[in-house]
Protein backbone atom coordinates (compact mmCIF):
# COMPACT_ATOMS: atom_id res chain seq x y z
CA UNK A 1 0.00 0.00 0.00
CA UNK A 2 1.81 3.08 -1.24
CA UNK A 3 -0.50 5.63 0.37
CA UNK A 4 -2.73 5.72 3.41
CA UNK A 5 -6.43 5.18 3.61
CA UNK A 6 -7.88 8.52 4.76
CA UNK A 7 -10.52 8.66 7.51
CA UNK A 8 -12.10 11.55 9.41
CA UNK A 9 -11.83 9.88 12.82
CA UNK A 10 -11.11 6.55 14.44
CA UNK A 11 -14.76 5.39 14.67
CA UNK A 12 -15.65 5.16 10.95
CA UNK A 13 -12.28 3.66 10.07
CA UNK A 14 -12.74 0.93 12.72
CA UNK A 15 -16.16 0.08 11.30
CA UNK A 16 -14.59 -0.11 7.85
CA UNK A 17 -11.81 -2.42 9.03
CA UNK A 18 -14.23 -4.67 10.91
CA UNK A 19 -16.39 -4.95 7.80
CA UNK A 20 -13.48 -6.80 6.17
CA UNK A 21 -14.50 -9.77 8.35
CA UNK A 22 -18.30 -10.10 7.89
CA UNK A 23 -18.77 -12.76 10.58
CA UNK A 24 -16.75 -10.76 13.07
CA UNK A 25 -18.55 -7.56 12.12
CA UNK A 26 -22.03 -9.06 12.60
CA UNK A 27 -21.04 -10.54 15.95
CA UNK A 28 -20.16 -7.09 17.24
CA UNK A 29 -23.81 -6.05 17.10
CA UNK A 30 -25.33 -5.67 20.61
CA UNK A 31 -28.20 -7.98 19.52
CA UNK A 32 -25.93 -10.71 18.18
CA UNK A 33 -25.38 -13.93 20.11
CA UNK A 34 -23.14 -15.59 17.51
CA UNK A 35 -19.55 -16.41 18.28
CA UNK A 36 -17.16 -14.27 16.20
CA UNK A 37 -14.81 -15.88 13.74
CA UNK A 38 -11.09 -15.58 14.36
CA UNK A 39 -9.79 -12.38 12.74
CA UNK A 40 -6.74 -12.66 10.54
CA UNK A 41 -5.76 -9.05 11.16
CA UNK A 42 -4.47 -6.96 14.05
CA UNK A 43 -4.57 -3.25 14.88
CA UNK A 44 -1.84 -0.81 15.91
CA UNK A 45 -3.07 2.56 17.14
CA UNK A 46 -1.18 5.78 17.66
CA UNK A 47 -2.36 7.69 20.74
CA UNK A 48 -1.76 11.47 20.45
CA UNK A 49 -3.99 12.89 17.74
CA UNK A 50 -5.95 9.63 17.34
CA UNK A 51 -7.31 8.94 20.83
CA UNK A 52 -6.44 12.14 22.69
CA UNK A 53 -5.21 15.65 22.01
CA UNK A 54 -3.20 16.63 25.04
CA UNK A 55 -5.41 15.54 27.95
CA UNK A 56 -8.70 15.76 26.04
CA UNK A 57 -10.17 12.49 24.77
CA UNK A 58 -11.47 12.74 21.20
CA UNK A 59 -15.27 12.29 21.21
CA UNK A 60 -15.57 9.16 19.07
CA UNK A 61 -12.65 7.23 20.58
CA UNK A 62 -14.38 5.40 23.49
CA UNK A 63 -17.27 4.29 21.28
CA UNK A 64 -14.84 3.04 18.65
CA UNK A 65 -12.85 0.89 21.06
CA UNK A 66 -15.97 -0.61 22.61
CA UNK A 67 -16.45 -2.33 19.24
CA UNK A 68 -13.24 -4.26 19.83
CA UNK A 69 -14.02 -5.56 23.32
CA UNK A 70 -16.53 -8.20 24.39
CA UNK A 71 -18.62 -6.18 26.85
CA UNK A 72 -19.74 -9.27 28.74
CA UNK A 73 -16.23 -10.62 29.42
CA UNK A 74 -14.02 -7.56 28.94
CA UNK A 75 -11.75 -9.49 26.57
CA UNK A 76 -10.43 -8.15 23.29
CA UNK A 77 -11.99 -9.62 20.16
CA UNK A 78 -9.29 -8.33 17.81
CA UNK A 79 -5.54 -8.24 18.58
CA UNK A 80 -4.94 -4.58 19.43
CA UNK A 81 -1.89 -2.66 20.63
CA UNK A 82 -0.99 1.00 21.09
CA UNK A 83 2.27 2.29 19.59
CA UNK A 84 3.33 5.77 20.66
CA UNK A 85 6.43 7.89 20.23
CA UNK A 86 6.02 9.18 23.77
CA UNK A 87 8.89 8.22 26.05
CA UNK A 88 8.33 10.13 29.28
CA UNK A 89 6.49 7.45 31.23
CA UNK A 90 6.39 3.74 32.02
CA UNK A 91 4.25 1.39 29.96
CA UNK A 92 1.97 0.58 32.88
CA UNK A 93 1.20 4.25 33.49
CA UNK A 94 0.30 4.73 29.84
CA UNK A 95 -1.90 1.60 29.93
CA UNK A 96 -3.74 2.96 32.99
CA UNK A 97 -4.40 6.25 31.19
CA UNK A 98 -5.69 4.45 28.10
CA UNK A 99 -8.04 2.34 30.24
CA UNK A 100 -9.39 5.52 31.85
CA UNK A 101 -9.75 7.39 28.55
CA UNK A 102 -11.39 4.56 26.59
CA UNK A 103 -13.30 2.74 29.37
CA UNK A 104 -11.86 -0.58 28.16
CA UNK A 105 -9.21 -2.77 29.83
CA UNK A 106 -5.72 -1.98 28.48
CA UNK A 107 -2.72 -3.82 29.88
CA UNK A 108 0.97 -2.97 29.94
CA UNK A 109 1.55 -5.75 27.38
CA UNK A 110 -0.52 -3.82 24.82
CA UNK A 111 1.61 -0.67 24.97
CA UNK A 112 4.73 0.01 22.90
CA UNK A 113 6.55 3.20 23.87
CA UNK A 114 9.24 4.85 21.74
CA UNK A 115 11.88 3.31 23.99
CA UNK A 116 10.39 -0.21 24.22
CA UNK A 117 12.64 -1.75 21.51
CA UNK A 118 15.71 -0.82 23.59
CA UNK A 119 15.09 -4.09 25.46
CA UNK A 120 16.62 -5.82 22.45
CA UNK A 121 19.86 -3.80 22.57
CA UNK A 122 21.41 -6.02 25.23
CA UNK A 123 24.97 -5.14 24.23
CA UNK A 124 24.48 -1.72 25.89
CA UNK A 125 22.71 -2.87 29.05
CA UNK A 126 25.93 -3.27 31.05
CA UNK A 127 27.50 -0.03 29.80
CA UNK A 128 27.44 3.25 31.73
CA UNK A 129 24.78 5.27 29.88
CA UNK A 130 23.70 8.90 30.07
CA UNK A 131 19.91 9.12 29.74
CA UNK A 132 18.07 12.27 28.64
CA UNK A 133 14.36 13.10 28.66
CA UNK A 134 11.45 13.91 30.95
CA UNK A 135 9.71 11.91 33.63
CA UNK A 136 11.25 8.99 35.57
CA UNK A 137 14.06 8.47 33.05
CA UNK A 138 16.27 6.47 35.42
CA UNK A 139 13.41 4.12 36.30
CA UNK A 140 12.51 3.76 32.62
CA UNK A 141 16.11 2.95 31.71
CA UNK A 142 16.40 0.29 34.41
CA UNK A 143 13.08 -1.26 33.36
CA UNK A 144 14.56 -1.67 29.87
CA UNK A 145 17.60 -3.51 31.21
CA UNK A 146 20.21 -0.75 31.65
CA UNK A 147 22.09 -1.30 34.89
CA UNK A 148 24.55 1.65 35.04
CA UNK A 149 22.55 4.84 34.56
CA UNK A 150 23.33 8.55 34.96
CA UNK A 151 20.68 11.20 34.33
CA UNK A 152 21.32 14.66 32.91
CA UNK A 153 20.51 16.21 36.29
CA UNK A 154 23.01 13.94 38.03
CA UNK A 155 25.66 14.82 35.45
CA UNK A 156 24.98 18.53 35.91
CA UNK A 157 25.47 18.26 39.67
CA UNK A 158 28.68 16.28 39.23
CA UNK A 159 30.09 18.90 36.83
CA UNK A 160 28.42 22.14 38.05
CA UNK A 161 30.53 24.53 35.95
CA UNK A 162 29.34 23.11 32.62
CA UNK A 163 25.80 24.57 32.71
CA UNK A 164 26.26 28.32 32.23
CA UNK A 165 23.40 29.72 30.15
CA UNK A 166 21.11 30.54 33.09
CA UNK A 167 23.21 32.71 35.43
CA UNK A 168 20.96 31.88 38.37
CA UNK A 169 21.66 28.17 37.95
CA UNK A 170 25.43 28.41 37.68
CA UNK A 171 27.04 26.04 40.14
CA UNK A 172 29.98 26.42 42.45
CA UNK A 173 33.53 25.32 41.73
CA UNK A 174 33.88 21.68 40.63
CA UNK A 175 34.47 19.05 43.27
CA UNK A 176 37.92 17.47 43.32
CA UNK A 177 36.47 13.97 43.05
CA UNK A 178 34.69 14.52 39.74
CA UNK A 179 37.77 13.23 37.92
CA UNK A 180 36.90 9.82 39.37
CA UNK A 181 33.48 9.92 37.73
CA UNK A 182 33.17 6.73 35.63
CA UNK A 183 33.39 7.35 31.91
CA UNK A 184 30.08 7.50 30.06
CA UNK A 185 30.04 4.79 27.40
CA UNK A 186 26.80 5.53 25.53
CA UNK A 187 24.03 8.13 25.30
CA UNK A 188 20.33 7.26 25.36
CA UNK A 189 17.88 9.98 24.30
CA UNK A 190 14.32 9.12 25.40
CA UNK A 191 12.65 12.39 24.43
CA UNK A 192 12.88 16.16 24.51
CA UNK A 193 14.23 17.51 27.83
CA UNK A 194 12.75 20.45 29.71
CA UNK A 195 15.84 22.71 29.64
CA UNK A 196 17.17 22.34 26.12
CA UNK A 197 20.17 24.62 26.69
CA UNK A 198 21.46 22.45 29.54
CA UNK A 199 21.10 19.17 27.69
CA UNK A 200 22.50 20.52 24.42
CA UNK A 201 25.59 21.92 26.14
CA UNK A 202 26.33 18.84 28.25
CA UNK A 203 25.65 16.39 25.45
CA UNK A 204 28.12 18.16 23.18
CA UNK A 205 30.61 18.15 26.07
CA UNK A 206 30.18 14.41 26.64
CA UNK A 207 30.51 13.57 22.95
CA UNK A 208 33.60 15.77 22.46
CA UNK A 209 35.39 14.40 25.55
CA UNK A 210 34.58 10.74 24.79
CA UNK A 211 32.43 10.42 27.89
CA UNK A 212 34.39 12.31 30.57
CA UNK A 213 33.77 16.07 30.55
CA UNK A 214 36.23 16.79 33.36
CA UNK A 215 39.16 16.60 30.92
CA UNK A 216 39.98 18.90 28.03
CA UNK A 217 40.37 16.69 24.96
CA UNK A 218 43.57 16.97 22.94
CA UNK A 219 41.64 15.70 19.91
CA UNK A 220 37.96 15.16 19.17
CA UNK A 221 37.20 11.44 19.25
CA UNK A 222 35.77 10.04 16.06
CA UNK A 223 33.66 8.06 15.86
CA UNK A 224 32.01 9.49 18.94
CA UNK A 225 30.16 7.58 21.66
CA UNK A 226 27.18 5.42 20.62
CA UNK A 227 23.90 7.36 20.53
CA UNK A 228 20.56 5.57 20.84
CA UNK A 229 17.76 8.05 20.10
CA UNK A 230 14.03 7.44 20.56
CA UNK A 231 11.23 9.39 18.86
CA UNK A 232 12.04 11.36 15.72
CA UNK A 233 8.81 13.40 15.64
CA UNK A 234 9.60 16.92 14.49
CA UNK A 235 6.14 17.96 15.66
CA UNK A 236 3.20 16.46 17.54
CA UNK A 237 -0.41 17.41 18.18
CA UNK A 238 -1.63 18.58 21.60
CA UNK A 239 -4.51 20.93 22.56
CA UNK A 240 -3.02 23.84 20.61
CA UNK A 241 -4.46 24.60 17.19
CA UNK A 242 -1.04 24.05 15.57
CA UNK A 243 1.45 21.17 16.05
CA UNK A 244 4.09 21.55 18.79
CA UNK A 245 7.84 20.95 18.44
CA UNK A 246 8.86 17.45 19.46
CA UNK A 247 12.01 15.43 20.11
CA UNK A 248 12.90 15.53 16.42
CA UNK A 249 13.36 19.28 16.74
CA UNK A 250 15.69 18.77 19.71
CA UNK A 251 17.71 16.19 17.74
CA UNK A 252 17.95 18.64 14.86
CA UNK A 253 19.43 21.25 17.19
CA UNK A 254 21.89 18.74 18.65
CA UNK A 255 23.01 17.51 15.22
CA UNK A 256 23.65 21.02 13.94
CA UNK A 257 25.43 22.19 17.10
CA UNK A 258 27.75 19.17 17.05
CA UNK A 259 28.47 19.73 13.35
CA UNK A 260 29.14 23.43 13.88
CA UNK A 261 31.48 22.89 16.85
CA UNK A 262 33.40 19.84 15.63
CA UNK A 263 33.11 20.04 11.86
CA UNK A 264 31.88 16.43 11.80
CA UNK A 265 28.48 14.83 11.42
CA UNK A 266 26.79 13.34 14.47
CA UNK A 267 26.01 9.69 13.75
CA UNK A 268 23.27 7.68 15.45
CA UNK A 269 23.93 4.10 16.42
CA UNK A 270 20.18 3.53 16.40
CA UNK A 271 17.08 5.63 15.74
CA UNK A 272 14.12 4.07 17.50
CA UNK A 273 10.43 4.91 17.54
CA UNK A 274 8.14 5.52 14.60
CA UNK A 275 8.85 5.54 11.67
CA UNK A 276 11.80 3.14 12.17
CA UNK A 277 11.38 -0.47 11.05
CA UNK A 278 12.71 -1.76 14.38
CA UNK A 279 9.75 -0.22 16.23
CA UNK A 280 7.21 -1.80 13.89
CA UNK A 281 9.09 -5.11 14.09
CA UNK A 282 8.91 -4.99 17.89
CA UNK A 283 5.28 -3.86 17.60
CA UNK A 284 4.46 -6.90 15.49
CA UNK A 285 6.04 -9.15 18.12
CA UNK A 286 3.81 -7.57 20.80
CA UNK A 287 0.76 -7.83 18.52
CA UNK A 288 1.41 -11.52 17.80
CA UNK A 289 1.73 -12.10 21.55
CA UNK A 290 -1.70 -10.53 22.02
CA UNK A 291 -3.14 -12.66 19.23
CA UNK A 292 -1.75 -15.86 20.74
CA UNK A 293 -2.11 -15.35 24.49
CA UNK A 294 -4.94 -12.82 24.95
CA UNK A 295 -7.30 -13.21 22.00
CA UNK A 296 -6.43 -16.88 21.62
CA UNK A 297 -6.07 -17.01 17.86
CA UNK A 298 -4.99 -20.37 16.44
CA UNK A 299 -2.85 -18.64 13.82
CA UNK A 300 -0.57 -15.58 13.57
CA UNK A 301 -1.93 -12.23 12.47
CA UNK A 302 -1.45 -11.99 8.71
CA UNK A 303 -2.42 -8.36 8.12
CA UNK A 304 -1.62 -5.33 10.28
CA UNK A 305 -3.52 -2.04 10.10
CA UNK A 306 -1.68 0.95 11.58
CA UNK A 307 -3.87 3.92 12.48
CA UNK A 308 -2.24 7.32 12.97
CA UNK A 309 -2.48 11.06 12.38
CA UNK A 310 1.08 11.89 11.32
CA UNK A 311 2.11 11.25 7.72
CA UNK A 312 5.83 11.51 8.44
CA UNK A 313 5.86 8.98 11.29
CA UNK A 314 2.71 6.82 11.52
CA UNK A 315 2.00 6.50 7.81
CA UNK A 316 5.56 6.56 6.51
CA UNK A 317 6.60 4.00 9.14
CA UNK A 318 3.75 1.59 8.37
CA UNK A 319 4.46 1.77 4.65
CA UNK A 320 8.16 1.27 5.33
CA UNK A 321 7.41 -1.84 7.39
CA UNK A 322 5.13 -3.14 4.65
CA UNK A 323 8.05 -2.90 2.24
CA UNK A 324 10.22 -4.73 4.78
CA UNK A 325 7.66 -7.54 4.99
CA UNK A 326 7.49 -7.84 1.20
CA UNK A 327 11.27 -7.82 0.94
CA UNK A 328 11.53 -10.41 3.68
CA UNK A 329 9.12 -12.72 1.89
CA UNK A 330 11.08 -12.32 -1.34
CA UNK A 331 14.39 -13.02 0.40
CA UNK A 332 12.94 -16.14 2.00
CA UNK A 333 11.63 -17.33 -1.33
CA UNK A 334 14.99 -17.12 -3.10
CA UNK A 335 17.32 -18.15 -0.26
CA UNK A 336 17.30 -20.51 2.66
CA UNK A 337 16.52 -18.96 6.04
CA UNK A 338 20.15 -19.42 7.10
CA UNK A 339 21.36 -17.41 4.13
CA UNK A 340 18.82 -14.69 4.83
CA UNK A 341 20.16 -14.30 8.36
CA UNK A 342 23.77 -14.44 7.22
CA UNK A 343 23.57 -11.95 4.36
CA UNK A 344 20.59 -9.68 4.91
CA UNK A 345 20.89 -6.31 6.66
CA UNK A 346 17.42 -6.98 8.04
CA UNK A 347 16.46 -5.53 11.39
CA UNK A 348 16.17 -9.04 12.82
CA UNK A 349 19.85 -9.65 12.07
CA UNK A 350 20.98 -6.18 13.19
CA UNK A 351 19.65 -6.50 16.73
CA UNK A 352 19.75 -10.28 17.06
CA UNK A 353 16.04 -10.46 17.81
CA UNK A 354 16.01 -14.22 18.32
CA UNK A 355 12.64 -15.50 19.51
CA UNK A 356 10.65 -12.52 18.26
CA UNK A 357 7.20 -13.61 17.08
CA UNK A 358 6.31 -12.89 13.46
CA UNK A 359 3.91 -14.04 10.75
CA UNK A 360 2.51 -10.84 9.24
CA UNK A 361 2.50 -10.66 5.45
CA UNK A 362 1.36 -7.07 4.96
CA UNK A 363 1.06 -3.81 6.88
CA UNK A 364 -1.39 -1.10 5.82
CA UNK A 365 -1.51 2.52 6.97
CA UNK A 366 -4.70 4.38 7.87
CA UNK A 367 -4.56 8.18 8.28
CA UNK A 368 -7.14 9.90 10.49
CA UNK A 369 -7.76 13.65 10.34
CA UNK A 370 -8.18 14.25 14.06
CA UNK A 371 -4.56 15.19 14.77
CA UNK A 372 -1.58 16.72 13.05
CA UNK A 373 -2.35 16.19 9.36
CA UNK A 374 -5.75 17.62 8.44
CA UNK A 375 -7.08 19.28 5.26
CA UNK A 376 -6.27 22.65 6.86
CA UNK A 377 -2.69 21.77 7.86
CA UNK A 378 -1.19 20.42 4.66
CA UNK A 379 0.84 23.58 4.12
CA UNK A 380 3.17 25.13 6.64
CA UNK A 381 2.82 22.37 9.22
CA UNK A 382 6.23 20.86 8.78
CA UNK A 383 4.74 17.89 6.93
CA UNK A 384 7.53 18.01 4.39
CA UNK A 385 10.24 17.41 6.97
CA UNK A 386 10.69 13.70 6.34
CA UNK A 387 12.71 11.60 8.76
CA UNK A 388 16.49 11.64 8.82
CA UNK A 389 18.29 8.59 7.50
CA UNK A 390 17.31 5.58 9.57
CA UNK A 391 20.65 3.86 8.95
CA UNK A 392 22.98 6.76 9.77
Amino acid sequence: MSSAVLMRSVLPQLKTLLSLSPTLSSSLSPLSTSRPSSPSFGLMFDIDGVIVRGKSVLPSAPEAFHLLVDQSTGTWRVPTIFVTNAGNTLRQEKADKLSSWLNVPVTEEQVVMAHSPLKMFAEYHEKHVLVVGQGPVEQIARSLGFSHVTTMEQLRHTFPTLDCVDHKRRGAAPCSFNKYFPRIEAVVLFGEPIRWETSLQLLVDVLMTDGHPSFTPSTISHPHLPILACNMDLQWMAEAVMPRLGHGAFLLCLENLYKKVTGRDMIYTALIGKPSEITYRHGEHVLQQQALHTVGLPHPVKTIYCVGDNICTDIFGANLYNKYLQRRRLDTAVMTQAKVQDHSRSIDNLVGAVGELSGAESCYSVLVETGQDTPHSKEGSGGGAFPRSLLS
